[in-house]
């Protein structure tokens, strides 16, 4: 007799973050869940992030909302699940060098609250109250509470864990096609060791999003953007929160393909600084871009001058999956009943991944959706939607 870790309620494709909480609200509605990744968890997308739960750099609109409701979700998760996820509230400070930059800033943030964000303004007078160690001369800041970070692999795998027996792994499974009936639905996915068969699969798979809906006969445009982190010495507390320059807002809405840096410089409880972010459209090529890190690093001593005479001890390059409108695909997919999508999220993954796995368990029980995800319909690159 079939059991149901030999024919699951859903599979789920892909093991960084979003698929494990997409598994783990999934198991809390009652389904047993089969999570399928041809690497090792957290092995993709998320082992390249840095953690990072924002709100501080989204415009009013769909993904605010989302990311609003994810930071809560965090927060009950670092109730429940162990402490080993490194959940730390500590909140971000984006700063403008001069009085153009931090009248942009402001107004940004005025429109933020009154979309619920909290948002305090910085004079520059104040700025190394709240982190000593910043530059002088800084025309001043806004500071936002709300911002939080999470170790992501950790992440991951204890969303995963905490799914109980009603969650199942199979790492190093490559899913090569999915599965039909009679009508063109979706009925479980074919691997090299065999068929699965489920009645909904979730398309989780990060980066490589595009590819899975194209073996399920769909379109979805989703790219690669390539991001490096460097990651120092262990230190003492020299940087207390997230901080940012404001030009690094205009880098996440940019489309260009080029190189853009703008660094993100933050302290980890484990000591290292980690610097990012920078952003290139290059495919899935892994070269080291000496360039690239050279920005960050000058960058980021330009932001905190203690920071000239620590060492870098080693890089690591990520790809963020991005969609060209900069919102993720979340929810079914009406063109193969069966199918839905939970991927695209660029460099914000890890921050949503709570609520996306909420809408995708609430889409499969018919529960009560908690926002509107008409923004991320997967079929909205279809013609006449967005490039």
């Amino acid at each position: 007799m079939p059991t149901r870790y030999s024919s699951p309620d859903l599979l789920v494709i892909g093991a960084g973050v979003v698929g494990a909480a997409c598994a783990y609200y999934a198991a809390r509605c009652g389904l047993s869940v089969t999570v399928l990744d041809r690497g090792p968890v957290a092995g993709g997308t998320t082992g390249g992030g840095e953690g990072n739960l924002l709100v501080s750099d989204k415009e009013p609109g769909p993904e605010l909302e989302l990311a609003l409701y994810s930071a809560r979700l965090w927060r009950e998760l670092a109730e429940v699940l162990p402490a080993r996820i490194e959940y730390e509230p500590k909140g971000g400070l984006v700063v403008a060098s001069g009085e153009e930059g931090l009248a942009a800033l402001r107004d940004f943030a005025a429109r933020q609250a009154t979309a619920g964000v909290t948002a305090e303004a910085v004079p520059a007078e104040r700025l190394r109250d709240l982190e000593p160690h910043l530059a002088p001369g800084l025309a001043g800041g806004v500071h936002y509470p709300q911002d939080a970070q999470v170790q992501p692999a950790l992440a991951a795998a204890q969303l995963l864990r905490a799914g109980g027996d009603r969650v199942r792994l199979r790492l190093g499974e490559e899913v090569t096609g999915l599965l039909s009936g009679a009508r063109g639905e979706v009925r479980g996915v074919r691997t090299p060791s065999g068929d699965l068969h489920a009645p909904y699969v979730v398309n989780a798979a990060g980066t490589w999003g595009g590819e899975l809906a194209r073996l399920a006969g769909v379109r979805l445009p989703v790219r690669p953007r390539r991001g490096f982190v460097l990651v120092t010495e262990p230190l003492p507390r020299v940087v207390r929160r997230k901080v940012y320059a404001a030009d690094y807002v205009a880098d996440v809405a940019s489309d260009s393909a080029a190189l853009q840096t703008s660094a993100v410089v933050e302290g980890t409880p484990a000591g290292p600084v980690l610097i990012g972010a920078s952003r290139e459209r290059v495919g899935f090529d892994r070269s080291l871009s000496v360039e690239a890190l050279g920005r960050l690093a000058a960058q980021a001593v330009r932001l905190f001058p203690v920071l000239a005479t620590v060492r870098a001890l080693r890089t690591y390059a990520g790809f963020r999956p991005y969609l060209p409108d900069h919102l993720p695909a979340i929810g079914p997919d009406p063109r193969r009943p069966g199918l839905l999508h939970a991927c695209g999220h660029e460099g914000a993954g890890i921050g949503l991944a709570p609520a996306t796995g909420r809408i995708i368990a609430e889409c499969l029980t018919g529960g009560e959706l908690p926002l509107d995800i008409t923004a991320f319909r997967p079929e909205r690159f279809d013609a006449g939607g967005p490039p």
